[in-house]
């Protein structure tokens, strides 16, 4: 087996982080599991959405969480895929539209 900097098992330890401030650790879990509450957005549609953040973070162990959460509540491979594009959308253009930025400096020092 290949040798990875993210260690898959790692994610099970993932409620460990109370242990070296139990009392932001456990602030975070709780603020956590109530954004993944059932409200406005169905517990289905929050898994769609954190799995396209997941792969726009980067984040192997969300992606790992959320692929299998998104499966367990009938989320089909075709509407991950749909999401993660949505998420790289957003990201690519979120990146280009600083290009902005970019252009506004060079006309200033130019001027």
């Amino acid at each position: 087996m290949q040798k990875t900097y993210y260690d898959p098992a790692d994610l099970r330890k993932f409620g460990k982080i109370t242990e070296w401030n139990e009392e932001l650790g456990n602030k975070f879990f709780e603020y956590y599991g109530k954004v993944f509450e059932e409200g406005a957005l169905t517990a289905r549609e929050k898994s769609l959405i954190a799995l396209a953040v997941a792969h726009t973070e980067q984040c192997p162990y969300c992606i790992d969480a959320y692929t299998k959460d998104g499966l367990q509540r009938g989320v089909t491979k075709e509407e991950m895929m749909e999401a993660i594009h949505v998420g790289a959308a957003i990201k690519s253009g979120a990146t280009l539209v600083h290009g902005v930025q970019m252009m506004n400096k060079v006309n200033k020092l130019d001027g």
